[in-house]
């Protein structure tokens, strides 16, 4: 006889299934490159995050034409190819860390400090869904792109 292997039993693929969502509702992913991550990470995002993900996606794509996307540690990341990563995002409980690699060299700076030298973060809270401050959110991320970006993988 065997022994109940303690995992949930499931008849769903698990490719189908829905992505686990860890502490602050930040969806797990596998790591990969592309878009097709990326959209998987955003379609996996609780409420009003998913609004703030996807029209932070939205901007980078327009704002930098041919955009590299991936994801690591359950975080989609922007970058320039062969220069590196300029953007990150990540859920938190109350609002959706936007990290600028380079957020030091930004005008103005980015709003949150950050105990890595350059970096800078911006928080998005549940007001900003649906609000975000286009002009400024699209002049950051011009900036942020045309600098050397982080070799973070």
């Amino acid at each position: 006889m065997r022994k109940p292997s303690g995992r949930r039993s499931t008849s769903e693929p698990r490719s189908r299934r829905a992505p686990k969502r860890l502490a602050g509702g930040n969806p797990q992913i596998a790591k990969a490159d592309g878009d097709a991550p990326v959209q998987a990470f955003l379609a996996a995002m609780p409420g009003w995050k998913q609004v703030v993900g996807r029209q932070l996606d939205a901007l980078v794509v327009r704002t930098v034409p041919g955009v590299r996307k991936a994801v690591r540690w359950n975080t989609p990341f922007y970058g320039v190819d062969g220069n590196g990563w300029f953007l990150a995002f990540h859920c938190l409980t109350s609002y959706v860390k936007v990290t600028f690699f380079r957020g030091t060299s930004l005008r103005p700076v980015p709003p949150e400090a950050s105990k890595h030298r350059g970096t800078r973060y911006a928080h998005l809270r549940e007001a900003d869904a649906g609000a975000l401050d286009e002009a400024q959110w699209v002049d950051w991320i011009r900036q942020a792109a045309a600098l050397p970006g982080e070799p973070l993988f």
